[in-house]
């Protein structure tokens, strides 16, 4: 039950099971109970109003959505910013749960699903999916700077680096660079270049994972992913190797 229904995007499995024991959620008819088998035939109530679960065989939706700055990727925010799951198509008894986030003031690619157990996936150290960002600095890097970046620098939740880091052009003052990182820890990026007393002018992802920003994809639209590429992504999903010491 408590599976069935995170994978719907009704919450994570151990808001679930609080809801079941509080007896907020119904099968049937019946009060539910943790651990319960359901199937996407059962009539399943959550705070009184039916749940649609998915069908085990139907592949997850993907969509992704070029953020633009602006927006929160939230649907509670006490000063009532924009959304993008206000830009998002409705999907019926379900809901879009983002992979990861992007800040208010970053932009960039983000990717959706109506699948709790592949958002988890997706988001999990464990899978070492890269996050490639392209950012623009006042001025260029110096070696040093370069250096401490790749080896790491001290963040008040532990050390960080990137993975790869490269200049990729600008003009004038501004400088871009892309740079590469295997996490996705909070404002993770900025808090980076922050460190070494360097501010970002403006941030904008342009991968995750294998799935990059579509040139054509403009500020504010989405696409939705085949079921082959959908495969494809979930076909990546296997746990990196841990080296043995």
């Amino acid at each position: 039950m408590q599976k069935a229904l995170a994978d719907a995007g009704h919450g994570s499995r151990r808001e679930i099971e609080a809801w079941i024991a509080d007896g907020r959620v119904f099968v049937n008819d019946e009060p539910a109970h943790i651990g319960q088998r359901v199937t996407s035939r059962d009539k399943v109530k959550l705070n009184g109003r039916v749940v649609y679960l998915k069908d085990a065989e139907r592949m997850p939706r993907v969509l992704m959505y070029h953020k633009p700055e602006g927006e929160i990727v939230s649907r509670d925010d006490p000063e009532r910013r924009p959304s993008i799951f206000e830009k998002l198509p409705r999907i019926r008894g379900s809901r879009w749960i983002a992979v990861g986030r992007l800040d208010f003031n970053a932009c960039g690619r983000l990717l959706v699903t109506d699948s709790g157990e592949l958002a988890n996936r997706l988001m999990h150290p464990r899978y070492g999916l890269e996050r490639e960002y392209a950012v623009r600095l006042l001025g260029e890097l110096t070696p040093e700077q370069i250096f401490q970046l790749q080896t790491g620098v001290e963040l008040e939740d532990g050390m960080a680096n990137f993975s790869r880091l490269f200049l990729a052009g600008g003009e004038g003052a501004n400088r871009w660079y892309r740079v590469v990182i295997n996490e996705g820890r909070n404002r993770e990026v900025r808090r980076m270049f922050a460190a070494i007393g360097i501010t970002v002018s403006r941030l904008m992802r342009v991968r995750y994972g294998p799935v990059a920003l579509p040139p054509q994809l403009k500020r504010g639209q989405h696409k939705e992913l085949t079921d082959k590429e959908v495969k494809t992504l979930m076909s990546i999903l296997q746990p990196v190797q841990q080296a043995e010491h």
